[in-house]
């Protein structure tokens, strides 16, 4: 059974720092890309970055491009997302998903970015 689940979430000021992660279990986790989504109060889930099985490739949303940083360690089963300035629009839950699709994301983590 696929599980996957999210911390690191919190509480930051405009500007600050947040380093989110997501333990997977229950599958081959390096041979899956991944990625993280969020979904912000009365607002659809929104694709976020992605990274290949190997980690060699990623990709951003225009919206967190040159701020946010996705990476995973294999050996530890873990994939994270580096959020650095953040801003009062980053406030949402995030998700990390296995593969395609949403329907296999963890319970997510909240961020609330504000003064």
């Amino acid at each position: 059974e696929v599980q996957l689940v999210e911390s690191g979430g919190g509480l930051v000021q405009p500007g600050g720092s947040l380093r989110l992660s997501c333990a997977a279990s229950g599958f081959a986790f390096g041979t899956y890309g991944m990625k993280w989504g969020r979904q912000a109060p009365g607002k659809g889930l929104e694709w976020v970055s992605t990274i290949n099985s190997s980690g060699g490739t990623t990709a951003y949303a225009d919206s967190v491009n040159g701020r946010f940083t996705i990476s995973r360690d294999i050996a530890k089963n873990t994939l994270y997302l580096q959020m650095n300035s953040l801003k009062p629009e980053d406030t949402a839950v995030y998700y990390c998903a296995q593969g395609s699709g949403w329907s296999k994301r963890g319970q997510g983590t909240q961020v609330t970015v504000s003064s």
